[in-house]
């Protein structure tokens, strides 16, 4: 299989789910969980192919779409592609997993998740750029219907909230792009004939910022970051996955392929102030995480001090700062995704609560020890302890921030240890509280379900096996950013 299998499999998915007779809704989760491992089998077997032949050129598919305008129907994919690809896989058969108790209109409930999942693979495949906003913007409509209809704590609040920044951030990309296109000639929308355009310094001053700040704000940069715990805290657990997971990585990737290769000047010009921004992030998005009493406003809030990684790592601008920003991106997804289902539906789920001190009361250890054993490992994922994969990609961005502007790492080295602090704290109030003597033993729960322990499972694996050996990931990143779009951009000083 190629990887149009993955856009394929969930745009017919999300069809197939549709077509569905309503006595037979409950098979909705079926061909949900279906179409998901066919995309993640799909992404999985081009990474493989992509590894035993390196050598071998990127895939393509290229077809006339508005001859008009210059916009094709054009996709392709290289080894940062593929494994972006295969962390959306991952997730997306996770998501189906944790989501397995739904009830309530389930067939319109995954005709959305697929939806979602089918916009995210095109981002990732695009090669032309209109192309790639339209596949952006698909993934709008749904999160907005999914959080508004099956979601909790100011649900609507939340979801229009999200599709406001989304809207506003769409806007931006939109004119940054008409703008490249423009001044490119307005011949063609291709990536990479955008990219060797020789446009004007003072354009690129003020075009930079407006598009990178269209992909940054969904990839949660402060002070734009507002919507994220709003919208994970309000959304269903599948769709907090989703937005924490691989969303939030459209913007950062579309910052990292897009953005700062047609405007590599402008992004010369604005790559301190980006950094700044990014180091604000980690230590904000961590203190703020530290004071937090619902649980899932502390993933929150700490997915916002991951993606601050990210953004540091895009800022570096060498090959150890992309890396590891590509890297942090699937490690992030791949736990965010972990300790949002185990909060969402495994907690909450059985015991109506999220509060911190609420939670104390169950003494979670002793009346549900699977889902405190993979918090706990969740958690020790999360702050970047070796052996998982977020390590990896930390000292991966660290390496290539002490390259770049080693001053950095002093706000970096504090948000490292507040982040220990705040899992560490959550972690011990959710799930190990001390418990006076005598006291009465906490009400038995229902243990965990073949679904949420098969998604546990998928995940805490994928975790580890990144963190144990990372080199397949970070030879297919290589492989990705030898692209010429990244030439430039690599070289700069």
């Amino acid at each position: 299989m190629n990887p149009a299998w993955t856009l394929t499999s969930a745009f017919a998915g999300a069809l197939l789910v549709l077509l569905l007779p309503a006595r037979s809704a409950g098979w909705s989760r079926v061909v949900a969980l279906v179409a998901s491992v066919i995309g993640a089998l799909a992404a999985a077997g081009s990474c493989l192919t992509k590894l035993r032949h390196p050598e071998q050129a990127a895939w393509d598919l290229d077809w006339e779409w508005i001859p008009q305008l210059g916009a094709r129907f054009h996709l392709g994919a290289d080894g940062l592609g593929l494994v972006l690809l295969l962390l959306t896989g991952i997730v997306a058969i996770a998501g189906v997993l944790f989501s397995w108790n739904v009830e309530r209109r389930q067939r319109a409930f995954f005709a959305y998740y697929m939806t979602i999942i089918g916009g995210v693979y095109g981002v990732f495949l695009s090669r032309d750029a209109f192309l790639m906003f339209v596949f952006y913007e698909v993934v709008i409509l749904p999160k907005y219907m999914l959080i508004s209809i099956w979601g909790s704590t100011n649900k609507e609040y939340g979801a229009m909230k999200l599709t406001m920044y989304s809207i506003g951030a769409s806007a931006l990309i939109l004119i940054g792009l008409v703008v490249a296109y423009a001044a490119a000639g307005g011949t063609s929308f291709d990536l990479n004939h955008l990219a060797r355009a020789n446009y004007a310094p003072a354009l690129q001053f003020w075009a930079f910022p407006i598009l990178f700040l269209g992909f940054a704000v969904l990839a949660g940069i402060w002070p734009f970051h507002t919507w994220a715990p709003t919208g994970h805290v309000a959304a269903p657990t599948a769709v907090s996955m989703l937005l924490a997971g691989v969303v939030m990585k459209l913007g950062a990737y579309g910052a990292l392929c897009v953005a700062m290769p047609l405007f590599e000047q402008g992004f010369q010009e604005w790559r301190l102030m980006i950094a700044l921004l990014a180091v604000v992030g980690i230590i904000y998005g961590a203190l703020t995480a530290l004071a937090q009493k619902d649980l899932k406003f502390v993933i929150g809030y700490s997915s916002v001090s991951h993606m601050g990684f990210i953004l540091l790592g895009l800022a570096a601008a060498n090959m150890w700062g992309l890396r590891g920003a590509v890297l942090q991106m699937v490690s992030h997804g791949i736990i965010a995704g972990l300790l949002f289902g185990i909060a969402g539906r495994v907690v909450y789920e059985r015991t109506h609560t999220r509060d911190l001190g609420e939670l104390q009361k169950f003494d979670l250890w002793r009346s549900l020890p699977g889902a405190a054993l993979a918090f706990t490992l969740a958690t020790a994922a999360s702050m970047g302890l070796p052996g998982f994969s977020g390590f990896v990609a930390e000292i991966s961005v660290v390496v290539g921030v002490w390259q770049a502007k080693p001053w950095l790492l002093v706000g970096v080295a504090v948000g490292i240890i507040v982040t220990g602090a705040f899992s560490l704290r959550a972690m011990q109030r959710a799930f190990f509280p001390v418990r006076k003597a005598g006291a009465e033993p906490p009400a038995a729960l229902p243990p965990l379900a073949w679904p949420e322990i098969s998604a546990i499972t998928l995940l805490l694996t994928a975790s580890v096996a990144i963190g144990v050996y990372p080199m397949p990931w970070v030879d297919l990143i290589n492989d990705g950013l030898k692209s010429p779009l990244f030439e430039t951009i690599l070289s700069l000083p």
